[in-house]
């Protein structure tokens, strides 16, 4: 039997879970199971470095990334954005978005006005 959680309930859970991912990493492949971070981006001048991410009040079951986050990206490909802890010890999520190939250094940017936490139905 599924739940039919109400929509304070699913901002609640939003909210919680927006607490807790304050860093965003980009990975040329799947990052793997739990925790992991398997084919993170490395390397580039300037260098690539997780990014820190703020978000919205969830409203709807969702919450929107507050403002756009900036990364330096060396020559490669970027496949997948993960949501991890300050202390970079936790992943709360991985997507595996659109891949953008960089045949040189430049900047990937994980957009706040398409970016969300979501607990609704898929």
């Amino acid at each position: 039997m599924a739940n039919d959680y109400d929509p304070k309930a699913r901002n609640a859970g939003v909210d919680a879970i927006a607490a807790l991912v304050t860093r965003l990493a980009l990975h040329t492949g799947d990052p793997g199971a739990a925790d992991t971070a398997a084919n993170e981006v490395t390397g580039g001048s300037p260098a690539y470095a997780r990014k820190a991410v703020a978000w919205n009040a969830a409203a709807a079951g969702a919450a929107t990334q507050n403002g756009d986050v900036v990364f330096d990206v060396p020559a490669g490909t970027v496949a997948w954005v993960s949501g991890w802890n300050t202390a970079g010890t936790s992943r709360y999520f991985k997507k595996d978005v659109t891949d953008e190939v960089f045949a040189a250094q430049g900047t990937y940017t994980v957009k706040g006005t398409t970016s969300t936490l979501d607990l609704n139905d898929a």
